[in-house]
């Protein structure tokens, strides 16, 4: 597999902060990049004219658009490696059939306000119910926010520069590809790693924690704390360099993720590889987040 970071590209400001957000993580990885630009063939809706040859066809605005995108880039970025190609087909077969030759998918969303998170288009949301490798989605004016702060260009990640990376982990199902990637990604930027686990009681005992006996509704707090540091302790030995912030709660998983989000630079979950050719193969937890985050997502999927 040749290690790529991807942007799929269509000229809306989505996928512009999507290009900028890739091409800062390419950086990071010290991998090339690839605009990747998918062309369907268009069709006149009735009650619009029929294209003449003074209309530009859309294989120009598929050819003109990532080679704009690709300049812009490398005036930011002149020591990153960029590459465009423009495939005729569906966005969704296109993108989906990308991420499977590439380290990163990168797309982007449609854009509501900060207060409101993003909400996930449809093309995107089926590739990342679909895709078999890690998919990151931005929202307009991600990488100019704070979290983002600009690299100089002879240098790399600096101290201090990123907000947290937060992951959301779920202990009954620990998985190697989103620890690593998770561990990677605040390696990469320098910055701590905040995980998150969230816990319930079992359905036997009452919703109302005041009314639980503090010994039970302690001690399984402490049970799911020492869980999770025992799930995390392989991980400081491999990367020793990042520093850990573990948050065991209780409550929603997508309530804490969506909450830390706000003081995020990138939000990490999983999502479970699905065979079945029914569902959304995005579970409850990825869905929220995703239309609700107001940092960038990374989906991971994993067996």
């Amino acid at each position: 597999m040749s290690r790529t970071v991807i942007a799929g590209l269509d000229g809306s400001p989505a996928s512009l902060a999507a290009a900028e957000w890739a091409a800062r993580e390419a950086r990071r990885r010290r991998l090339p990049l690839k605009l990747l630009h998918a062309v369907e063939e268009w069709v006149p809706s009735y009650g619009y004219a029929l294209q003449t040859a003074a209309t530009p066809s859309p294989q120009y605005w598929g050819e003109r658009i990532p080679r704009e995108v690709a300049q812009e880039l490398a005036e930011r970025h002149p020591d990153l490696e960029i590459t465009t190609e423009q495939v005729d087909g569906r966005p969704l077969t296109v993108l989906t059939a990308a991420a499977q030759g590439a380290e990163l998918l990168v797309m982007g969303s449609r854009g509501l306000t900060a207060m409101a998170g993003f909400l996930v288009g449809s093309v995107s949301q089926a590739v990342l119910a679909h895709a078999e490798r890690p998919v990151v989605v931005v929202r307009p004016g991600a990488w100019t926010d704070t979290a983002y702060l600009p690299i100089p260009v002879d240098s790399g990640p600096q101290e201090g520069a990123y907000r947290p990376v937060v992951l959301g982990l779920d202990l009954s199902r620990p998985c190697d590809e989103l620890l690593d990637h998770a561990f990677d990604a605040a390696s990469s930027r320098r910055a701590p790693l905040r995980v998150i686990h969230s816990w319930n009681m079992p359905p036997a005992f009452p919703f109302d924690m005041a009314l639980l006996a503090a010994e039970v509704r302690d001690g399984t707090a402490a049970a799911a704390a020492a869980a999770l540091g025992d799930a995390l302790r392989p991980w400081r030995g491999k990367y020793p360099q990042v520093r850990i912030e573990e948050d065991c709660s209780v409550g929603q998983a997508a309530g804490h993720l969506i909450e830390a989000s706000a003081d995020a630079s990138l939000v990490v979950v999983g999502r479970r590889i699905r065979r079945s050719g029914i569902g959304t193969h995005l579970g409850p937890v990825a869905h929220a987040v995703l239309h609700h985050s107001t940092a960038p997502v990374a989906v991971v999927p994993h067996p």
